[in-house]
């Protein structure tokens, strides 16, 4: 790995997904981050069901997968294969038989973090259920929030994460194309609002009539993109996160300092 006591390297893959296909999609993903490896990323983020695409809900049930299973041990032979950390969404079955939308975090250390996602958009109630916990990622290199797709818009789930330590938070997403307005705003004011860096991985084309917007891009705390991409293109995007410009950043607008405790959310 490349990272030091405050530097370390990120990739978000945009691609697009081939409804029901884990394989045809597996293999795609590792184009993309073999290619992130060669840039010496040591977080690699896939976007949300990216192993099965997400309209497949006349499917949910035959796709979902216990935790481990295919698709996360498939991450970890990749995490071990590129010395590197892999997070991505997938559904997930749970011991109980419930299914999730979960986005699960992999490392060369046989490291499994997971997080299922608590607000669900549209259509989704009927096939998730809903999880019920925040928690830290604790990486070597960074303390991480995960989050999923709609929860761009949510800010207290991304306040209660900075609470919790974070100084990243990663949005794996299959965020559609005629709201790209609410991705781009949400997107940095969740960076400014906490003093973190945002990794917002999306996908882009379109499963049957729903089109995604892309636009995944690494934000700085202080609403900078440092690396981005456009709506329609398949690709890698790539950048150095300075773990001192959350500092800085804090100090420069102290919004965690400064808040009022009695309108802290309890979250669970």
């Amino acid at each position: 790995m490349t990272f030091t006591m405050k530097n370390f390297t990120v990739s978000a893959i945009q691609m697009k997904c081939i409804l029901k296909d884990k394989q045809a999609n597996l293999e795609h993903a590792a184009e993309f981050i073999k290619i992130a490896a060669e840039r010496g990323s040591d977080l690699i983020v896939l976007p949300e069901l990216f192993s099965t695409g997400y309209r497949v809900e006349n499917a949910d049930a035959e796709l979902a997968e216990p935790i481990p299973s295919e698709t996360t041990l498939w991450m970890q032979c990749q995490s071990e294969k590129y010395n590197a950390y892999i997070a991505g969404g997938i559904i997930e079955k749970a011991a109980d038989g419930k299914i999730y939308d979960t986005a699960v975090i992999t490392g060369p250390d046989n490291y499994l973090f997971k997080y299922r996602k608590m607000h669900l958009w549209g259509a989704e109630p009927p096939r998730f259920s809903r999880g019920d916990e925040l928690k830290i990622a604790e990486l070597p290199f960074v303390k991480a929030g995960l989050l999923i797709c709609y929860e761009v818009g949510f800010p207290e789930q991304a306040r209660v994460l900075a609470q919790k330590g974070a100084e990243v938070i990663i949005y794996v997403s299959a965020f559609g194309k005629a709201r790209a307005y609410a991705w781009d705003v949400a997107s940095r004011s969740r960076a400014l609002e906490n003093g973190v860096f945002v990794i917002a991985c999306n996908r882009c084309g379109n499963d049957i009539d729903t089109e995604f917007c892309g636009l995944s891009r690494i934000v700085a705390p202080d609403t900078a993109i440092l690396a981005g991409t456009g709506i329609d293109n398949e690709t890698v995007v790539t950048a150095v996160i300075n773990l001192e410009d959350v500092e800085k950043q804090r100090l420069a607008i102290p919004y965690l300092r400064d808040l009022n405790k009695k309108l802290q959310i309890d979250f669970i």
